[in-house]
């Protein structure tokens, strides 16, 4: 018993020492730094361990247009990570016996297809088998545009279903859009006031609320692609993602969400350790979000432009956030570096070159290019002097010089090859290697 207990007390110090070790602050702002004199990364990242900030930093700008820097308190869309905040609602609602997990949903909306099988809990879990109207081609034709309850739930209703419910899991928006206008009916509350009454005031979360049309006079950033220089992109109506992807937030807010929710602050441990229980890789609003043994829980969320995560890792007792409105770069290399930092492992400061090419050289490389291997058409076009990729039903990428018929896409780990003498695009991603042939 004496040999353990002293075991104990040395492993709590070891323990303790090495978390003592202080994180390097100096290289990360650097890293950080790199990334903004590059035009890589414009954002706000936010660290706090046992309840207490020790990391903060913002780069770039807010309003690109009117060179309005960012700030510590600049807010960002967080996109998808709004689905974590509604799902705390849910069970909020769950506590106090006003929905189930198991009831069905046909009460709230009977034109739903499957109405009288999906589930609460499977439209949590992203488990309804519902058709994501996000994956609709002509949904950037709409996204702009102010949708009713009554316009959203026809639109999801004729989009109909991609599985049974319950046979397997796939992403989809619409579960949480409808999972809004089910608190709104069961509350007999706006979404907006649920937000601010349930948790951004008890919480002290001042910068966090359901969006509108951004404002930066309100110190809202507007979000940005990279296209030889910041290009603003336009803004989703936000009655659309409602409680799926329209909450505004600060990375400072996000950890104290983040210490309120897995320290038991919001919800029942039970309700809490049901979102974090992983089915096919889902959650019921978190996804468990590994790094090296680590294991953290979490979400991400994009929007337009804007790039987000919050995870929490209860080995060291970390909470971590990040939000973007700009990158031209990799958002998980990023996130990772910031990791490594906080866990202490070694990471490295990027180093960046340009390669030149005249606007003129590009135009053998335009046109539209198949591939036998992969079934989706490609073409590539110059605007304003830069590369650009288009590809059906997704947005326009600029793509950046690297070498002699050479491109990328950094952001997404890209790379395009270009043969002009065999009119052929060989592209590269994530170690896949497939070849394109012009039309």
């Amino acid at each position: 018993m004496k040999k353990n207990y002293k075991a104990c007390l040395l492993g709590l110090f070891v323990t303790a020492l090495a978390w003592s070790q202080k994180m390097d602050t100096q290289k990360l702002d650097l890293y950080f730094q790199t990334l903004e004199a590059n035009n890589k990364f414009m954002g706000s990242v936010a660290i706090s361990q046992n309840g207490q900030r020790i990391y903060t930093k913002t780069v770039g700008f807010a309003d690109v247009e009117n060179k309005l820097k960012a700030n510590e308190n600049s807010k960002y869309r967080i996109g998808s990570i709004s689905k974590t905040f509604t799902s705390i609602l849910v069970f909020k609602a769950i506590e106090n016996k006003k929905l189930t997990l198991n009831q069905t949903i046909e009460m709230f909306f009977p034109t739903i297809p499957n109405a009288g099988k999906i589930t609460i809990g499977q439209l949590l879990s992203h488990r309804s088998g519902l058709h994501d109207f996000t994956d609709d081609d002509d949904y950037y034709d709409w996204n702009t545009k102010t949708m009713t309850e009554k316009e959203m739930v026809a639109g999801i209703a004729k989009g109909g279903t991609d599985f049974e419910p319950d046979t397997k899991a796939e992403y989809c928006n619409s579960n949480y859009v409808l999972l809004t206008y089910i608190l709104e009916k069961t509350f007999q509350k706006k979404y907006s006031d649920l937000l601010k009454n349930e948790i951004t005031q008890p919480l002290g979360m001042k910068n966090t609320y359901l969006g509108g049309k951004i404002n930066t006079q309100n110190n809202e950033c507007k979000s940005y692609n990279y296209e030889g220089n910041w290009k603003v992109r336009p803004e989703t109506d936000i009655s659309i993602p409602m409680g799926a992807g329209g909450i505004v937030s600060t990375p400072g807010d996000l950890l104290k969400l983040s210490e309120a929710l897995f320290k038991g602050k919001l919800l029942k441990k039970e309700s809490v350790e049901a979102m974090k229980t992983i089915q096919d890789k889902f959650g019921k609003g978190l996804f468990r979000m590994p790094f090296n043994d680590k294991i953290g829980y979490g979400h991400a969320g994009n929007i337009d432009g804007f790039n987000n995560t919050f995870t929490y890792y209860s080995d060291g007792d970390f909470s971590f956030a990040m939000t973007s409105n700009g990158t031209n770069y990799s958002n998980n290399t990023i996130a990772l570096t910031a990791l490594q930092a906080i866990f202490k492992e070694p990471f490295a400061i990027p180093e960046f070159t340009t390669y030149t090419v005249k606007p003129e050289d590009l135009d053998q490389y335009l046109g539209t290019y198949a591939s036998t291997e992969i079934p989706v058409k490609m073409t590539v076009v110059k605007e304003n002097g830069v590369l650009q990729l288009q590809t059906p039903g997704q947005p326009t990428i600029a793509l950046e010089a690297a070498a002699k018929d050479q491109f990328k896409f950094e952001k997404a780990g890209v790379v395009l090859e270009f043969n002009p003498t065999e009119k052929t695009m060989l592209l590269k991603q994530r170690g896949g290697a497939f070849r394109f042939t012009k039309e």
